[in-house]
């Protein structure tokens, strides 16, 4: 080829006569070599690769080679020349492949590959034929051979016994050079082949300095060992018609949000950064401007640290890269390695800075040595930020006798675990039975062969999931069989009781707090403890009044005591107001229910003056935020409503006040003399 990097291959296919022959019940040669071409072919269509593919056949009707002169090389026929694999060739290879009448040597046909290799490649020797004693030439790959033909009967002749010898010199002369690994069979092969090749990509060299201070440089190199692999082809829309992509046009429209839809042109439109209830403009100059800027591409070293300080769940990114010196190099190789030695010898890794270009925003990572038989690198994981990482506390389970685990459950567990390694020993050797590295990715291969089916037959419905790729994220085998008796004895050890807890059906009246008032308040306050959580169990994850469920975790706040009661009322009425300003029927029921728990809480606790302030405040406020319909959900709610003298002692506020407060309007004199503020008053108060 013209680049190095491009790769060639010819099939040869035999589509004789005898390969229509079958037994009764099973497919043809033909048929399962045609599927093991097909298969191979559309392999190289989804690897993406420049690799060129090429299509001989033999035993056909008619014959179109560049050897057929003198009646030899007949019946061989070149389908299609070395060019890039597409779905066209997939098509001929299913409709208009068919199988032939007449038998062709199939020796000749590997010499017309070999010939098409030669003249459509830069192949570097010549490829020639004589007719000889079958003995193998000592050229390049000059061939003396004998002419096989068709014979009847189930000996070999002497011309047929010849050949058999050159093709097994030819398969040993390939294996040794590590062209040919096994041979296979038509079985074997379409299950081999059914996996569809890896996307291959080309390594790519990130040059750069690896500098430890301002006065130590080396030059280095680095590769992406492992990185998240995406499909290449992306979707994109195209007209249901024509299939073609130019057929449509998108066209984006920019529009006020007002009764006549005003349109608006991109120029006068800018980012918005939504931060809370607000939108924060940016225009692209601001934009431009708060970006991160970097002096350029960095592998800066900014300390070391002991290997077992980096734990193994730091690690993150999508990408692990390996840094070697440059080929040319002979002095930061020698650099690099003592490096590479120093950390291997010293149990240390390097800390870095790791920058892929101006554009881009800095990493922090560590580079571990790595030395092996044939070469030597630092290999770069990158670490999390104080923002990435994701901490979590839970109670302890080591003294608490709920959990306290038995001895034999114990051992139960630790059967099964021994029972389900992954590791076995085979001839004194540690072999892994699930090599996750060796799989191929089951969404891959389920596109690709649904891609496949759609582009050679667009009516027909997708076919099934295949069974060895439903099997791939499977137990293995081995493994299911080893486990079965722990399993067994883990479920003696574990029982399993099925809780049945009837689920009533609400009622607008429950929603509302609609309740029947002849229901006694014992039944009515043991349902509502068994809707609380076990706060015993789960009190030390809540710090502050969330947003997920923030009624509740107020009320645990208060029962937790780790946090002044005016200090919890102020996150919680917080809460409330970020709730109220999105406006939706959605956030004014979660709102509700935190203005029932601040009422009931207070209740609790004698404290009737932060509630009766904020919900005075929040009523003056109603009009000016357009809050009506919230407001009519909240006097909806018979339970919600002043905290009276008669609920509590120090509260001023008496009975008929509290019942009327919800139905009356505020006096608007009084309303106009105080602070315009919506928590003002209780901020000021806590």
């Amino acid at each position: 080829m013209a680049r190095s990097t491009k790769s060639a291959m010819v099939l040869c296919m035999d589509v004789g006569f005898s390969m229509s022959n079958s037994a009764p019940g099973q497919e043809s040669s033909f048929e399962l070599a045609r599927k093991v071409i097909q298969n191979c072919v559309q392999r190289q269509v989804f690897a993406e690769t420049k690799d060129e593919l090429g299509l001989v056949l033999f035993g056909t009707e008619n014959t179109k080679n560049s050897l057929d002169s003198s009646g030899q090389y007949q019946n061989i026929y070149v389908h299609r020349h070395l060019m890039l694999p597409d779905f066209e060739l997939l098509e001929d290879i299913q409709q208009k492949i068919h199988p032939g009448s007449k038998h062709a040597d199939w020796l000749d046909a590997l010499v017309v590959c070999m010939d098409l290799l030669q003249k459509e490649t830069l192949l570097p020797f010549p490829v020639y034929l004589e007719e000889g004693d079958g003995e193998e030439d000592d050229g390049q790959l000059g061939i003396k051979r004998p002419r096989v033909s068709p014979q009847e009967g189930k000996g070999l002749t002497q011309e047929q016994k010849k050949g058999v010898k050159l093709v097994r010199q030819i398969m040993t002369s390939l294996d040794e050079q590590g062209g040919l690994e096994e041979v296979y069979t038509f079985s074997t092969a379409i299950e081999r082949l059914s996996i569809f090749k890896r996307i291959e990509r080309r390594p790519t060299a990130w040059p750069c300095q690896l500098t430890i201070g301002s006065t130590l440089s080396i030059r280095i190199v680095a590769y992406k060992a492992m990185t998240d692999e995406k499909v290449k082809k992306s979707w994109m829309v195209v007209d249901a018609q024509s299939h073609q992509k130019d057929d449509v046009k998108r066209d984006t429209i920019y529009c006020l949000n007002d009764d006549n839809e005003t349109e608006v042109s991109r120029d006068d439109t800018i980012q918005g950064f939504r931060y809370g209830s607000d939108i924060v403009p940016f225009s692209k100059v601001d934009q431009e401007q708060m970006k991160y800027k970097c002096d350029g591409k960095c592998f800066a070293v900014l300390g070391f640290t002991k290997q077992n300080l980096i734990q193994r769940h730091q690690f993150m990114g999508t990408q692990v890269l390996k840094v070697f010196p440059p080929k040319d190099d002979e002095h930061a190789a020698i650099a690099l390695s003592a490096l590479i030695r120093a950390l291997e010898e010293l149990r240390m890794a390097a800390v870095v800075r790791y920058t892929y270009d101006r554009r881009s925003s800095p990493q922090v990572g560590a580079a571990f040595p790595c030395i092996k038989d044939k070469y030597e690198c630092l290999i770069y994981v990158q670490l999390p930020f104080m923002e990435d990482l994701r901490l979590f506390s839970f109670p302890s389970l080591e003294n608490n006798r709920k959990f306290a685990a038995l001895e034999k459950r114990l051992s139960a567990v630790d059967s099964l675990i021994d029972s389900m390694m992954l590791l076995d020993e085979q001839d004194g050797e540690t072999v892994d039975i699930f090599k996750v590295n060796h799989m191929a990715n089951p969404q891959f291969q389920r596109l690709f062969q649904c891609l496949q089916h759609r582009a050679l037959n667009p009516n027909s419905p997708l076919p099934p999931m295949q069974s060895w790729l439903k099997a791939a994220l499977e137990r293995p085998q081995v493994l299911a069989t080893r486990c079965h008796v722990p399993l067994q004895e883990l479920k003696l050890q574990f029982p399993l009781k099925e809780v049945v807890r009837k689920k009533e059906q609400k009622t607008c009246a429950d929603v509302f707090g609609h309740r029947n008032e002849e229901e006694p308040d014992a039944k009515r306050a043991k349902e509502e403890k068994e809707e609380e959580f076990n706060l015993q169990e789960i009190s030390q994850a809540i710090t502050a009044v969330g947003s997920l469920n923030p009624a509740k975790d107020f009320c645990m706040l208060i029962q937790q005591k780790t946090v002044p009661f005016a200090q919890v009322c102020q996150q919680l009425t917080l809460r409330i107001e970020q709730l109220l300003s999105n406006k939706s029927i959605a956030y004014y029921m979660k709102s509700i229910d935190c203005i029932q728990a601040f009422k009931e809480e207070s209740i609790k606790v004698a404290n009737a003056e932060l509630y009766n302030s904020y919900l005075h405040s929040l009523k003056r406020s109603i009009s000016d935020r357009g809050l009506q319909e919230f407001w009519n959900l909240l006097v909806q709610t018979d339970r919600i409503k002043l905290i009276s003298m008669a609920e509590v002692e120090g509260s001023s506020v008496l009975p008929q006040e509290a019942a009327q407060f919800m139905t009356t309007e505020e006096n608007t004199e009084a309303a106009a003399t105080e602070d315009a503020g919506d928590v003002d008053d209780l901020l000021e108060l806590m």
